[in-house]
């Protein structure tokens, strides 16, 4: 924690020197894609894009983009098949489009015929509204990836089936994307059903071994994080803060604090990465969660199992769950055949975390570890769209 804390420190005080002196005024150009939202960014690379809002069973207003036919495509060339992609924490759906266009896997997608959406979980910049709940009452927040799988997941597939009239689709997770669904597909088997394969890349359900810095985050006592940083929402959007980050990853010298940060974060690996677009991931990060899925991913660190939330209470989870502990998700359970990739070089989700579940999958159809990957070059890796994305659409051609 005091190494995390004194990186952050020298960070913002470096910055704050630059700034004053007038340095930070010699601004780069930053790229078109900077602050646009998922239908912008989609519309400036040229494919039709589609919004909808999805209301949750509980009342949450989820934002869903879609891109219902790639550049080379049009409509009449009938159905398509359909696939999901659930980005992970801290993230929206422009996740998936952040690349160029033959680099990112909702364009890529798209492109080889497939129908894509795109979803964001409550909490997030653009999912953050109730049909009756503000944002400033506690009940609003009180959610972890829990209620992502149960309610949010269910909700929008929901929403996909009935306005493509196609019955199963595809999912892809990275990250917490992987979370909800592995909950969702091992304790709702209707939902199941409806999945034809679940792509799971960088999977959290182990949090045993990380070794990022920043996980040592989840070592403070639940009542320090809630003392410090409240029972609402967790790193928020601010626009102010993101455009001086963004114009510091932009900048042709600074941009190697952004790039440690990175790997301090998530592993090394910086020359698969595009630094010419590092202001539009920063842009576009964080997007905020709620305090009370941080202390749920702070249960899992170090733990044994993979469990529901705990309300810290035995009444209180004899309340939510009918019994006195929450209750051990099961992943022998999951019938949906299921490919997983991790990286060797993820420090957040280690392989040694992957190594203790793989054996816990159901339906474990495909494994690949990638010995030099870190946790983000499942979405922004140079090399993705050759490593992994046509493999997951081979896998696709496999289980129609």
């Amino acid at each position: 924690i005091p190494m995390m804390w004194l990186f952050l420190t020298t960070f913002h005080l470096i910055c704050g020197t630059l700034s004053g002196s007038g340095f930070m005024d010699l601004e780069n150009k930053m790229n078109p894609e900077v602050w646009m939202n998922a239908s912008e960014i989609i519309m400036y690379n040229g494919y039709p894009s589609e919004e909808y809002e999805v209301v949750t069973e509980d009342g949450y207003i989820l934002t869903v983009n879609r891109i219902p036919y790639g550049r080379r495509h049009t409509r009449s060339t009938g159905p398509r098949p359909v696939v999901y992609l659930q980005h992970a924490l801290f993230a929206d759906n422009t996740y998936w489009l952040e690349n160029f266009a033959n680099g990112s896997l909702g364009f890529l997608l798209a492109d080889a015929g497939y129908d894509v959406w795109m979803g964001n979980s409550r909490g997030n910049t653009w999912s953050r509204r109730h049909r009756t709940l503000s944002v400033n009452e506690e009940k609003f927040w009180a959610f972890s990836f829990d209620e992502m799988a149960k309610y949010d997941l269910t909700g929008i597939i929901d929403f996909i089936v009935n306005k493509t009239g196609q019955e199963k689709l595809y999912f892809i997770g990275h990250s917490l994307g992987t979370t909800i669904g592995f909950v969702a597909f091992s304790t709702i088997p209707e939902l199941a059903q409806r999945i034809k394969m679940n792509f799971a890349l960088g999977p959290v359900i182990s949090f045993k071994y990380p070794m990022s810095i920043f996980s040592s985050f989840f070592l403070l006592p639940q009542s320090t994080i809630k003392a410090i940083f409240g029972t609402k929402g967790f790193l928020l959007e601010d626009k102010n803060t993101k455009i001086f980050v963004t114009k510091v990853c932009n900048h042709k010298i600074l941009w190697i604090i952004c790039s440690e940060f990175m790997s301090l974060w998530a592993g090394f690996n910086k020359k698969n990465m595009n630094m010419s677009r590092m202001d539009v991931y920063m842009s576009h990060a964080p997007t905020g969660s709620s305090v009370q899925n941080i202390l749920h991913l702070k249960q899992l660190y170090r733990a044994d199992e993979f469990r529901a939330y705990d309300w810290g209470s035995e009444a209180e989870n004899m309340q939510r769950y009918n019994q006195s502990q929450p209750p051990v998700y099961d992943l022998t359970a999951l019938k949906v055949p299921t490919a997983v990739w991790a990286g060797g070089r993820d420090i957040l989700v280690t392989p040694q975390d992957v190594a203790r579940i793989l054996p816990q999958i159901g339906n474990l159809c495909y494994f690949q570890m990638l010995p030099d990957w870190n946790h983000f070059d499942f979405v922004w890796g140079l090399d993705a769209p050759q490593r992994l994305y046509h493999k997951i659409i081979a896998l696709m051609k496999d289980y129609l």
